[in-house]
């Protein structure tokens, strides 16, 4: 690939020609430490992007590619590659229904139904890619596997996961997202005990060996 004056590949903007909101940068720049090399930080990245501004905006992208030294055109081929990127306004916050078939099985489209209703989001267009609510804060959309069948049925909200839910929590995470609330604590898979117990004992089958 072709080289800019010290831009590194053609498309690369210099990063003191960016403004990028010091806490975004910050963001990246950690993102960045975590991985060998910088283009695998990328989907993480546009994630960072994609939370500050609702969507993959052109200035977040030109952004990040400033941080990460890395041209835009490459970051926006990343972003729309993938269905959980936006590259036009989608909304504040996300639902991703489940409906693969552990889901389904257990009410995931009555689910979405469900959330369809609470938002307004057209219940079609929901199904077929994601649709808005009716005032635009909240994109709803089904997903053919989240890959959490032991928490079915389930929804990712705002990049996390929940499950399992009833009909009835449709309106309760809206009401949540929408006054700034905490969604439904109790059913957050994050929260949930691990396996071994709060402690974390050991299996005593294999407690001391080695």
């Amino acid at each position: 690939m072709s080289e800019g004056a010290g831009r590194g590949p053609v498309g690369t903007p210099a990063d003191h020609e960016v403004e990028v909101p010091a806490e975004l940068r910050a963001e990246i720049e950690e993102i960045i430490s975590r991985y060998p090399q910088k283009r695998s930080a990328s989907i993480p990245a546009l994630f960072a992007v994609q939370r500050r501004y609702g969507w993959c905006t052109p200035e977040g992208i030109r952004q990040a590619a400033a941080v990460m030294g890395v041209s835009a055109p490459y970051l926006e081929s990343v972003a729309s590659f993938y269905d959980l990127f936006h590259l036009e306004p989608a909304g504040r916050h996300r639902i991703l229904v489940c409906t693969n078939i552990s889901c389904w099985m257990r009410g995931g489209d009555q689910l979405l139904d469900a959330f369809c209703e609470a938002t307004g989001a057209d219940r079609e267009a929901a199904g077929h890619g994601g649709a808005l609510s009716a005032d635009g804060e909240i994109h709803v959309s089904g997903f053919e596997c989240l890959g959490a069948c032991d928490l079915a049925p389930m929804a990712s909200i705002d990049e996390r996961y929940y499950g399992p839910l009833e009909d009835a929590d449709a309106a309760a995470v809206v009401d949540a997202l929408r006054s700034g609330a905490e969604v439904l604590p109790d059913r957050e898979m994050a929260k949930r005990p691990l396996a071994g117990g709060p402690d974390g004992d050991p299996d005593p089958r294999v407690a001391g060996s080695g």
